[in-house]
Protein backbone atom coordinates (compact mmCIF):
# COMPACT_ATOMS: atom_id res chain seq x y z
CA UNK A 1 0.00 0.00 0.00
CA UNK A 2 1.58 3.62 -0.72
CA UNK A 3 2.05 6.15 1.55
CA UNK A 4 -0.28 8.55 1.56
CA UNK A 5 2.75 11.05 2.62
CA UNK A 6 4.81 10.18 -0.84
CA UNK A 7 1.98 11.23 -3.06
CA UNK A 8 3.16 14.95 -4.22
CA UNK A 9 0.98 17.72 -5.32
CA UNK A 10 1.01 18.63 -8.66
CA UNK A 11 -0.09 22.30 -9.76
CA UNK A 12 -2.42 23.19 -12.03
CA UNK A 13 -0.68 23.93 -15.49
CA UNK A 14 0.96 27.86 -15.99
CA UNK A 15 -1.22 29.29 -17.98
CA UNK A 16 0.26 30.89 -21.78
CA UNK A 17 2.01 34.08 -21.75
CA UNK A 18 -0.82 35.52 -23.89
CA UNK A 19 -3.45 35.23 -20.73
CA UNK A 20 -0.98 35.97 -18.22
CA UNK A 21 -0.14 39.00 -20.40
CA UNK A 22 -4.02 39.44 -20.95
CA UNK A 23 -4.67 39.49 -16.91
CA UNK A 24 -2.21 41.83 -16.15
CA UNK A 25 -3.95 44.55 -18.53
CA UNK A 26 -7.22 44.07 -17.53
CA UNK A 27 -6.59 44.16 -13.30
CA UNK A 28 -4.66 47.51 -14.31
CA UNK A 29 -6.93 48.78 -16.04
CA UNK A 30 -10.17 47.99 -14.53
CA UNK A 31 -8.79 48.37 -10.77
CA UNK A 32 -7.22 51.67 -12.46
CA UNK A 33 -10.88 52.79 -13.31
CA UNK A 34 -12.36 52.31 -10.12
CA UNK A 35 -9.52 53.92 -7.90
CA UNK A 36 -10.07 56.64 -9.92
CA UNK A 37 -13.68 56.72 -9.77
CA UNK A 38 -13.61 56.20 -6.12
CA UNK A 39 -11.14 58.41 -5.29
CA UNK A 40 -12.63 61.23 -6.91
CA UNK A 41 -15.54 60.68 -4.23
CA UNK A 42 -14.58 59.25 -0.86
CA UNK A 43 -11.61 59.35 0.84
CA UNK A 44 -8.38 57.46 0.93
CA UNK A 45 -9.49 55.19 3.59
CA UNK A 46 -12.62 54.13 2.20
CA UNK A 47 -10.76 53.52 -1.23
CA UNK A 48 -8.80 51.36 0.43
CA UNK A 49 -11.73 48.96 1.97
CA UNK A 50 -13.63 49.27 -1.31
CA UNK A 51 -10.32 48.33 -3.32
CA UNK A 52 -9.61 45.12 -1.59
CA UNK A 53 -12.80 43.85 -2.39
CA UNK A 54 -12.39 44.37 -5.87
CA UNK A 55 -9.00 43.22 -6.01
CA UNK A 56 -10.29 39.42 -5.59
CA UNK A 57 -12.76 40.11 -7.88
CA UNK A 58 -9.85 41.09 -10.45
CA UNK A 59 -7.85 37.66 -9.70
CA UNK A 60 -11.02 35.78 -10.27
CA UNK A 61 -12.07 37.58 -13.31
CA UNK A 62 -9.04 38.39 -15.04
CA UNK A 63 -7.19 35.41 -13.67
CA UNK A 64 -9.47 32.60 -13.98
CA UNK A 65 -12.32 33.51 -16.17
CA UNK A 66 -13.95 30.49 -16.97
CA UNK A 67 -14.69 29.74 -12.98
CA UNK A 68 -18.12 29.74 -12.33
CA UNK A 69 -17.38 32.38 -9.33
CA UNK A 70 -16.06 34.78 -12.15
CA UNK A 71 -19.58 35.33 -14.52
CA UNK A 72 -20.85 38.76 -14.66
CA UNK A 73 -24.20 37.37 -12.82
CA UNK A 74 -22.27 36.23 -10.03
CA UNK A 75 -19.97 39.06 -9.82
CA UNK A 76 -22.66 41.72 -9.69
CA UNK A 77 -25.43 40.29 -8.49
CA UNK A 78 -23.25 38.66 -5.74
CA UNK A 79 -21.57 42.09 -4.29
CA UNK A 80 -24.79 43.72 -5.00
CA UNK A 81 -26.81 41.70 -2.64
CA UNK A 82 -24.00 41.52 -0.13
CA UNK A 83 -23.89 44.81 -0.12
CA UNK A 84 -27.16 45.47 0.39
CA UNK A 85 -27.26 42.98 3.31
CA UNK A 86 -24.40 44.47 4.90
CA UNK A 87 -26.44 48.00 4.87
CA UNK A 88 -28.82 46.65 6.26
CA UNK A 89 -26.85 45.09 9.41
CA UNK A 90 -25.46 48.01 9.90
CA UNK A 91 -28.70 50.24 10.20
CA UNK A 92 -30.32 47.38 12.15
CA UNK A 93 -27.56 46.51 14.48
CA UNK A 94 -26.07 49.83 14.60
CA UNK A 95 -22.26 49.80 14.71
CA UNK A 96 -19.66 47.34 13.53
CA UNK A 97 -18.84 44.85 16.15
CA UNK A 98 -18.15 41.10 16.32
CA UNK A 99 -22.34 40.16 16.03
CA UNK A 100 -22.80 43.04 13.13
CA UNK A 101 -19.84 41.55 11.33
CA UNK A 102 -20.69 37.82 11.51
CA UNK A 103 -24.09 38.56 10.63
CA UNK A 104 -23.27 40.66 7.60
CA UNK A 105 -20.94 38.09 5.70
CA UNK A 106 -23.09 34.64 6.99
CA UNK A 107 -26.13 36.19 5.51
CA UNK A 108 -24.79 37.46 3.03
CA UNK A 109 -23.59 33.74 1.81
CA UNK A 110 -27.10 32.45 2.27
CA UNK A 111 -28.21 34.93 0.14
CA UNK A 112 -25.60 34.41 -2.92
CA UNK A 113 -26.51 30.76 -2.36
CA UNK A 114 -30.09 31.16 -2.86
CA UNK A 115 -29.46 33.41 -5.59
CA UNK A 116 -26.86 30.89 -7.42
CA UNK A 117 -24.59 34.09 -6.65
CA UNK A 118 -22.35 32.92 -5.13
CA UNK A 119 -18.68 35.38 -5.70
CA UNK A 120 -16.61 34.92 -2.52
CA UNK A 121 -15.60 38.62 -2.50
CA UNK A 122 -19.22 39.43 -1.85
CA UNK A 123 -18.50 39.19 1.40
CA UNK A 124 -16.00 41.87 1.45
CA UNK A 125 -18.76 44.27 0.14
CA UNK A 126 -21.33 43.57 3.00
CA UNK A 127 -18.34 43.13 5.46
CA UNK A 128 -17.07 46.47 4.47
CA UNK A 129 -20.82 48.15 4.45
CA UNK A 130 -20.63 47.50 8.57
CA UNK A 131 -16.88 48.45 9.13
CA UNK A 132 -16.26 51.34 6.95
CA UNK A 133 -16.30 54.71 7.75
CA UNK A 134 -19.01 57.38 8.46
CA UNK A 135 -18.72 59.07 5.11
CA UNK A 136 -19.39 55.59 3.37
CA UNK A 137 -22.45 54.70 6.49
CA UNK A 138 -23.60 57.97 5.32
CA UNK A 139 -24.34 56.38 1.78
CA UNK A 140 -26.80 53.66 3.00
CA UNK A 141 -28.29 52.26 0.29
CA UNK A 142 -26.69 54.44 -2.24
CA UNK A 143 -23.08 52.26 -1.41
CA UNK A 144 -24.84 49.38 -3.27
CA UNK A 145 -24.91 50.97 -6.38
CA UNK A 146 -21.80 53.32 -6.10
CA UNK A 147 -19.32 52.01 -4.89
CA UNK A 148 -20.04 48.28 -5.53
CA UNK A 149 -22.69 48.46 -8.24
CA UNK A 150 -20.58 50.85 -10.15
CA UNK A 151 -17.04 49.34 -9.54
CA UNK A 152 -18.67 45.81 -10.49
CA UNK A 153 -19.94 46.70 -13.23
CA UNK A 154 -16.57 48.44 -14.16
CA UNK A 155 -14.66 45.55 -14.13
CA UNK A 156 -17.67 43.54 -15.93
CA UNK A 157 -17.28 45.64 -19.00
CA UNK A 158 -13.31 45.75 -18.92
CA UNK A 159 -13.73 41.47 -19.00
CA UNK A 160 -16.01 41.34 -21.24
CA UNK A 161 -12.92 43.66 -23.56
CA UNK A 162 -10.02 41.99 -22.68
CA UNK A 163 -11.21 38.53 -22.32
CA UNK A 164 -12.32 38.23 -25.48
CA UNK A 165 -9.99 39.62 -27.63
CA UNK A 166 -8.41 36.01 -28.69
CA UNK A 167 -10.94 34.73 -31.10
CA UNK A 168 -11.11 30.71 -29.43
CA UNK A 169 -12.03 31.75 -26.21
CA UNK A 170 -15.11 33.51 -24.98
CA UNK A 171 -16.18 34.85 -21.63
CA UNK A 172 -18.32 34.85 -19.74
CA UNK A 173 -19.10 31.04 -20.36
CA UNK A 174 -22.98 32.19 -18.96
CA UNK A 175 -24.51 35.51 -18.16
CA UNK A 176 -26.91 33.97 -15.50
Amino acid sequence: MADKRSKRHTHSPRPPTSDIVRGLVGAFIGIAAIASAVQFYLNDADLTLVIGAFGATAVLIYGVPSSPFAQPYNVLLGHMISAAIGVTVFQIVGEANWLSAALAVSLAVVAMQLTRSVHPPGGASALIAVVASAELHELGYLYVLYPVGLGAAILVAVALAINNIRASQRWPSFWY
